[in-house]
């Protein structure tokens, strides 16, 4: 029997602005660089990572955009939570990769950083986000030319169809030098006005 699954909420951060279901929750306008402006959204938000501020740039957007949705589901980070989370974007974690490049390709200066190598898979951004709410669900992160709305809807409707995670948090971080994008939902079979389904989307990606 088909199930119908439903988008419950979801979260934008770009162009020096949080929102939250269509409603802005931060917003800096005279953040002129990602790290002004995230670290603005960081101390406004209430977000709570001690890591937070030794995370890379595409960690920090994924982190703050999956807590500021989580927050709102009142979860209790104190018992294991059954999300799965799949993240997209095109970028992978070339900004990371071009940090760790720069500290390798000097012979006379070669001083490599672990705490710069670990980010330099975009996984690792599901990592902070799954230790902070105890997600040991299934977790993917895939590389797009651009957003893939429909291979979102496909992946985590199999996984809601399998009973391998009773929601699913999807979407696109994507982040190279200055230019940043998060879009971030929650889909499961709670009811919502917002059918999951690939209009609905990409109709919200692009709001």
């Amino acid at each position: 029997m088909h199930t119908n699954h439903y988008i419950t909420s979801f979260c934008h951060i770009k162009n020096q602005t949080v929102s939250l279901n269509n409603t802005v929750v931060y917003q800096d306008k005279t953040a002129d660089t990602f790290t002004s402006f995230i670290k603005g959204a960081y101390k406004s938000l209430n977000t709570s990572y001690s890591k937070f501020f030794k995370m890379d740039s595409l960690s920090k957007l994924a982190f703050l955009a999956a807590d500021v949705l989580l927050q709102n589901e009142h979860l209790n980070i104190e018992e294991e939570n059954n999300i799965a989370v799949v993240l997209s974007n095109r970028a992978s974690s070339l900004d990371t990769d071009r940090a760790h490049q720069n500290a390798i390709q000097n012979k006379n200066d070669y001083f490599p950083s672990p705490a710069v190598f670990v980010y330099t898979l975009p996984n690792i951004c599901i990592g902070e986000i799954s230790i902070k709410y105890k997600l040991y669900s299934e977790n993917s992160f895939f590389i797009f030319d651009s957003f893939n709305a429909q291979h979102l809807f496909d992946y985590s409707n199999s996984l809601l169809a399998s009973k391998k995670a009773k929601s699913v948090l999807c979407g696109w971080v994507d982040f190279d030098e200055n230019h940043y994008e998060a879009f971030l939902y929650l889909v499961s079979e709670t009811s919502s006005n917002i059918e999951h389904n690939k209009n609905n989307i990409n109709t919200l990606y692009n709001t």
